[in-house]
């Protein structure tokens, strides 16, 4: 893979400035929802690119214009954590389906002079006032996806600029208001949509119902605006600045809170949020999540997220010699794929939020454990039945029942390195494309709400991602920072892709750390994966072609788009390597 110094080149160039052991008795998964025949998001080809490096610092992100902004911010002496924060609100402005101030997200800070990891939660909480049964119908039947999603029932109190807010003023260099200058500048000035961004709204059919949004976005007669015009955004700018001016509190109460508050109570499919989620909303630090593997050590979020699913992947596949295996091949996917379904088996039960329900989160990544489970994967001979939640230590007195929720695939992941090496790896989200379809002050709210499992119990036994007040969904959001031996920093990652962020994520980390890759090699590697409903290929690939065989060792097999997102940063001695997903427009940029 050839190297580029500064900005990843791309093969199909848009120039930058057109931008500007045991198991628990349980009922067996059933087949893939409803929710998952919903078209991937964002499906608008790929486009080959190249490692980027550099020597002093780098931002990653899946738009030009919000890469070169956290670049900008640490050429002005900013820190990772103020470039990450200018990267995101620049997100919210030009890939507005994805992420936003009115949506949430999971932030890990590595402070290199502390050589400390922190991991940040700025998860939205359901109102005060939700209804358990918010997702099921008069029968007891789920609701259809989008009848679930768009409106006000769906909308989670945002997170994320509080979470901005409490980072900052820890780790922020450069003032508050410095990092909303692009995304206002932009916002008042326009940018050119891009083909990604016009493809989505084309493809949407609820967002153009929301008058703001289909003012904003949609011509006269209903079609999007074309690849290139100008979309100026001046609501947006205006809330922005004042944020800016008056820091995150002007957001969660007065005329904008109250307006938020409106537009959920009064959509089509109204929901609960009320003043008092507002003003209550607080950022929360947890304790990151690690596992040693091999000779490093790879950390994530906590719970909610179901993160950790990844680090029981490695605590199982670091009993079998991976970098002797061919990346690519049968032999790999068959050990990787079994070692992810019994990750997820584990996922769909145990994981929840901590605040509410208890967790043996220490329990599923005991050594152990893992290596039971370990013991369970069978190369060239998979059970025809899907993987059963194992027994991990310390789930005494947690009989959960397995919670599905569809966590489909939109979002948005920024790494970040500045020149002190501190680091941030940020996945930020409003849940499905284009959130809740309810647009205020030019920015749209999340669906956050349908992250969590519809049904309170299955199985007679009470679900841990049931519904409830002022809870915070389960998510895969995998923000990944790993670690050398000596401790330096090796790697920083994620992705956005719904419930197979996880099995994305996984891949990149086994690409970088197992066989050698260089980041946008181990990113543009082909997909794969298992969710305990069978074997994922990524269509177009040349994985496709290796279904039959797959088949024969057992797999029960599908094929399809599988539209990732990853965003990374490593640490090569004194040089940074970014990479950026060739599914997508996101780009690596440094100096």
């Amino acid at each position: 893979m050839a190297f580029k110094h500064g900005i990843i080149a791309l093969a199909a160039a848009i120039p930058l400035v057109a931008f500007v052991q045991r198991t628990v008795a349980q009922p067996q998964p059933a087949a893939p929802s409803a929710y998952e025949s919903i078209a991937p998001e964002g499906r608008t080809g790929r486009s080959e690119k190249s490692a980027v490096t550099a020597s002093r610092y780098m931002a990653s992100a899946a738009n030009p214009l919000a890469a070169q902004a956290g670049a900008q911010v640490m050429a002005e002496g900013g820190s990772a954590v103020d470039a990450a924060i200018a990267t995101a609100l620049v997100l919210n402005l030009v890939e507005p389906q994805s992420s936003g101030i009115g949506g949430g997200g999971f932030m890990l800070v590595w402070d290199a002079t502390a050589k400390k990891l922190r991991a940040f939660d700025g998860r939205e909480t359901a109102p005060a006032g939700v209804d358990r049964n918010l997702f099921l119908d008069a029968a007891g039947k789920k609701k259809p996806f989008l009848d679930a999603v768009v409106g006000g029932a769906s909308v989670g109190v945002p997170g994320l600029l509080r979470m901005f807010e409490k980072v900052h003023g820890e780790y922020g260099r450069l003032a508050w208001a410095r990092l909303f200058d692009p995304a206002i500048r932009m916002a008042e000035q326009g940018f050119a949509i891009s083909p990604r961004l016009h493809a989505l709204l084309a493809e949407d059919r609820r967002l153009r119902d929301n008058p703001a949004a289909r003012a904003l976005f949609y011509q006269a007669d209903g079609s999007p605006k074309p690849i290139g015009s100008l979309l100026v955004n001046q609501p947006l700018a205006d809330t922005l600045r004042r944020v800016a001016e008056g820091g995150a509190q002007v957001f969660y109460g007065g005329d904008i809170a109250a307006d938020m508050v409106s537009a959920v109570r009064n959509a089509p499919n109204p929901g609960a949020l009320a003043l008092a989620d507002l003003s209550g909303y607080r950022a929360v630090e947890r304790a990151p999540a690690c596992i040693a593997y091999r000779v490093y050590r790879v950390c994530t979020m906590p719970p909610p997220s179901s993160s950790v699913a990844l680090l029981q992947m490695l605590g199982m596949l670091a009993q079998y010699d991976l970098p002797k295996l061919h990346p690519g091949g049968v032999e790999a996917i068959d050990i990787i794929a079994q070692a992810s379904r019994l990750a997820y088996a584990d996922r769909d039960f145990y994981i929840g939020d901590p605040d509410h329900v208890r967790l043996p989160l220490g329990g599923l990544l005991d050594r152990g454990y893992l290596r039971d489970r370990a013991a369970l994967i069978r190369p060239g001979q998979v059970s025809p039945q899907p993987a059963s939640a194992g027994e991990p230590p310390q789930r005494e007195g947690m009989l959960y029942g397995r919670g599905i929720a569809p966590e489909l695939p939109s979002t948005s992941h920024v790494a970040v390195v500045d020149a002190h090496r501190n680091a941030v790896s940020m996945t930020i989200t409003i849940e499905n494309a284009f959130g809740s379809r309810q647009m205020v002050r030019g920015f749209l709210l999340n669906n956050q709400l349908t992250d969590f499992s519809a049904a309170a119990v299955s199985d007679g036994r009470p679900v841990a991602n049931r519904i409830e007040p002022h809870k915070r969904p389960r998510s895969s959001m995998t923000p990944v920072v790993a670690f050398n031996a000596d401790g330096s920093l090796r790697l920083v990652v994620g992705s956005p892709g719904g419930s197979r962020i996880i099995g994305y994520v996984a891949n990149t980390v086994i690409g970088v750390l197992d066989w050698g890759m260089d980041i946008q090699q181990a990113i543009g590697q082909p997909h794969f994966l298992d969710r305990n409903a069978g074997l994922e290929l990524e269509a177009g690939t040349p994985l496709a072609g290796l279904a039959d065989e797959m088949r024969r060792r057992g797999h029960k097999v599908v094929t399809g788009d599988m539209v990732s997102g990853l965003q990374g940063i490593e640490i090569r001695a004194d040089q940074l390597v970014g990479g950026a997903d060739p599914r997508r427009e996101g780009v690596a940029i440094g100096r």
